[in-house]
């Protein structure tokens, strides 16, 4: 009855997981429901709609779409990932062998001389064959739970790599989307940069032809040639940064730079998505891969501390033993050579010099150091989703505020063009507006690539919809 009680006990703490923490928003002040209307667009924000795992197809982009599959499939990182997935949930059925009985079966052939001395014996030594047959039958009497502590432990490492897997997922389908932005927005910015020194090459020939003839003074002249070289200037950083972006999507693909598939995703194909979901406070910590491992990893050092303590007790074993020994193989299966055993033993720690009180104090240290990792993780989670909602209020903001300047550069340029038919204005002040509506057109596109990116943050803050996976995992081969 005692030891019926005993076997259904396990030392050390059960473990409980954390609490979210107390908070009904995001952000210290009220959050509206909606940003600002910026380009035409309004961005909502929806407690109650969904996040899926494919969250990149709110972009409706299909380019954009074969680009994070591609990646998905062939990434090496991912792929390490989920080799480390299989060997932790190998372990773990490793250790529940610990629960069965563990059979063995032993053969023993041997010549031997025998020295009768070594006995205090004055017979002369001997020269003999030994056979030898067993079979022993072992099982563990976890009656202090330490090896059911150990099996939560790898049950816990297990749950800890799967979510690694799934922060690795996540990690990589938004590089691929944050990169193809980027590469897309660098491209925008290139035509449009050319554009703006085509247009200042016209204007160039202009003044020069006005310098000639003496109705305009070299500094215009040399004013414009600097505004070239300077645009010229910005060309081959923006050029190396789509160069940049080329070589990282190949290496997220997995492949070297001359063998990446680079389709050509123009950046006003990327459609921003103005439905965002966004899950409650409470919710976050049960959707972050990052909070999970961690909390994984409290869960692993909370089971650490039963196995200490179990170890501070006896351990028992239940063996049995069964065999036959003779001369030869021919008369193994002799009655007179046969022996067997049965019975159990005990381990009794009675003086370690401290080792296992202080492995004990150790393995209570460690849990307080992944609870204190915890809440850090837990924090950051939150500061994350909050800066990214705030972001996309002050995008809407600076965009709203670009494409006002814009329009307002684009009114004049055709004022300008208007007056100019009309003969009241020359044609180096359309070329001047011209110029001006480029320039605002770069950074007008600098501002819709940030939007779109602060979306993704928000996004891939939120957790991804790892727990709405589709056939995206399956036929990619995402966790």
């Amino acid at each position: 009855m005692i030891v019926s009680m005993l076997a259904a006990c396990a030392m050390g703490p059960d473990f409980v997981r954390p609490q979210p923490p107390v908070a009904d928003s995001y952000t210290r002040g009220p959050l509206a429901s909606a940003t600002l209307e910026a380009d035409s667009q309004t961005q909502h924000f929806d407690s109650n709609t969904s996040l899926t795992a494919e969250w990149w197809l709110m972009f409706k982009s299909p380019q954009l779409d074969s680009v994070v599959r591609r990646a998905i499939r062939n990434n090496p990182t991912l792929q390490a990932a989920e080799a480390s997935l299989r060997q932790s949930q190998d372990n773990l059925r490793a250790g529940y062998g610990v629960f069965y009985p563990h059979v063995n079966a032993d053969l023993d052939a041997v010549r031997e001389r025998t020295a009768q001395s070594q006995q205090g014996l004055k017979a002369p030594s001997t020269v003999f064959n030994l056979v030898t047959l067993s079979g022993t039958v072992g099982y563990t009497l976890d009656i202090f739970g330490g090896a059911r502590r150990t099996v939560e432990g790898l049950r816990a490492q297990a749950d800890y790599q799967g979510y690694l897997a799934k922060a690795a997922y996540l990690t990589l389908s938004a590089n691929v989307v944050n990169t193809c932005i980027a590469r897309s927005a660098y491209e925008a910015q290139v035509h449009a940069t050319e554009q703006l020194i085509a247009l200042e090459d016209q204007q160039l020939r202009l003044a020069d032809v006005q310098f000639q003839a003496g109705t305009s003074s070299y500094s215009n002249v040399l004013s414009l040639r600097g505004s070239i070289a300077a645009n010229q200037a910005l060309l081959a950083p923006l050029r190396q940064r789509v160069s940049q972006c080329e070589d990282l999507l190949a290496t997220l693909e997995g492949v070297v730079p001359s063998k990446a598939f680079l389709p050509d995703i123009e950046l006003a194909s990327i459609v921003l998505p103005v439905d965002l979901p966004l899950s409650l406070p409470s919710d976050l910590v049960r959707q972050r891969p990052d909070i999970l491992s961690s909390e994984s990893q409290m869960h692993a050092a909370s089971a650490n501390i039963g196995v200490a303590t179990a170890a501070m007790f006896p351990s028992f074993n239940l063996t049995g033993t069964y065999g036959a020994s003779s001369n030869s193989f021919s008369t193994l299966s002799a009655a007179s050579g046969r022996f067997w055993s049965i019975g159990p033993s005990a381990t009794i720690p009675l003086f370690q010099g401290g080792s296992l009180w202080f492995g004990r104090r150790a393995a209570i240290d460690a849990f307080q150091q992944s609870q204190a990792a915890y809440r850090e993780t837990v924090l950051g989670a939150f500061a994350q989703v909050a800066d990214s909602l705030k972001a996309l209020e002050h995008d809407a903001e600076a965009l709203r505020a670009q494409v006002d300047s814009r329009r307002a550069a684009g009114e004049n340029l055709g004022l300008l063009q208007a007056n100019y038919q009309a003969g009241l204005v020359v044609y180096s002040d359309v070329l001047a507006a011209d110029i001006q509506l480029h320039s605002e057109t770069i950074a007008y596109l600098q501002a819709v690539a940030q939007r779109q990116q602060d979306t993704v943050a928000l996004l891939v803050a939120l957790g991804g919809g790892w727990w709405n996976e589709t056939s995206t995992q399956e036929e990619g081969g995402a966790p």
